[in-house]
C-alpha cells in the first residue's frame, strides 16, 4: 500500500507542499556549477519525462529560477498543460545569460523578470517568487525596490507567495516583516539559519529548505532525515536529473514525516 503523502501548508499561504520538492537547476544549466561532476543538458523529451515522473511520484512541488538557464521555458512546455495540480516557486533579481550571472534588483527589471517568468512558465498567477540575493542580500532587502514590486503583484493577486532565498540569517531575519516563506541553506554542515527558522514557523511564515544536501556532498539519506527531523521544515528541495535517484530521496523524505 502506497504511503499517504504528509503535505504541510507553506504559512498561511493556503499552499500545501510535499516534504521533498524538486529544483529544477540541472534542466536548465550546465554552466558555472557548483557540482563535482560535469553533465550534458538533457533534451525536451527527457525533461518532460522527468518532470512528470516526479509528478506521478506525487511530488507536487518544483522550484525554478530564471538564473537556471532554460529551466522556466522548460518546465512551461513540458507542463504548460499538465492535469497535475502542483504549486512552484521561481525567482527573481539574478539572470544567467551567455554563461554569466547577473544581478538587477531595481523596479524596471523585476517587473520584466516576473513577466518573462509568466510567459516561460505560461501561467497568468505565481505560485511563489523569491527574491534570489548574493552575498549583499540584506542591502538587497533596505537599498532596492524589490521587496515593493513583489508586494505589490501580490496585492494585485499576481503571485501568490513572496519570500526571500538569501545568503545570510541576518537578512533572512529582516525578510519576517513582509515575506510569506524563506528560502534558506540549511544542512549538517551549516545549521546557522536555526533560529530564524524557528521564528518564520512561530510567525506563520513558512520555511523552505535549498541545498540540503550541501550540493551533493552529504550522503543523500542521512541529509534528507536532518533537515526534515526540523519540525520548522515545510519541504526541502532536491535537483537532479534521475527519476530513480528523486524517487529514492522521495521515499526517504515520505518514510522521514510518516
Amino acid at each position: 500500500m502506497t504511503p499517504a503523502i504528509p503535505l504541510r501548508p507553506l504559512g498561511t499561504t493556503g499552499l500545501c507542499l510535499p516534504p521533498l520538492g524538486f529544483g529544477a537547476f540541472k534542466i536548465g544549466r550546465n554552466q558555472g556549477i557548483k557540482y563535482a561532476t560535469p553533465y550534458e543538458l538533457p533534451d525536451l523529451a527527457a525533461v518532460a519525462a522527468l518532470l512528470h515522473g516526479v509528478l506521478d511520484l506525487g511530488c507536487t512541488y518544483l522550484d525554478t529560477a530564471p538564473a537556471y538557464g532554460i529551466s522556466e521555458e522548460r518546465i512551461g512546455q513540458s507542463l504548460g498543460h499538465s492535469p497535475h495540480d502542483f504549486s512552484l516557486s521561481t525567482k527573481v533579481g539574478e539572470t544567467f545569460v551567455d554563461g554569466q550571472s547577473s544581478y538587477d534588483f531595481s523596479r524596471t527589471a523585476v517587473e520584466a523578470s516576473l513577466q518573462r517568468s509568466c510567459e516561460r512558465l505560461q501561467t497568468d498567477v505565481l505560485d511563489i517568487v523569491f527574491i534570489h540575493a548574493h552575498a549583499r542580500d540584506f542591502e538587497i532587502l533596505q537599498q532596492t525596490d524589490v521587496v515593493a514590486v513583489l508586494r505589490e503583484w501580490r496585492e494585485k493577486h499576481k503571485i501568490r507567495a513572496i519570500g526571500l532565498s538569501g545568503k545570510t540569517p541576518e537578512a533572512a531575519q529582516l525578510a519576517l516583516e513582509w515575506c510569506d516563506a524563506l528560502m534558506v541553506e540549511y544542512h549538517l554542515q551549516d545549521p546557522s539559519h536555526a533560529a530564524v527558522m524557528a521564528e518564520a514557523a512561530q510567525r506563520g511564515i513558512g520555511v523552505i529548505v535549498k541545498k540540503g544536501l550541501a550540493s551533493g556532498a552529504l550522503p543523500a539519506a542521512e541529509a534528507i532525515r536532518f533537515v526534515l527531523a526540523n519540525p520548522h521544515v515545510t519541504s526541502l528541495v532536491v535537483g537532479g536529473l534521475s527519476l530513480e535517484h528523486f524517487a529514492e530521496n522521495w521515499r526517504t523524505a515520505i518514510a522521514a514525516r510518516s
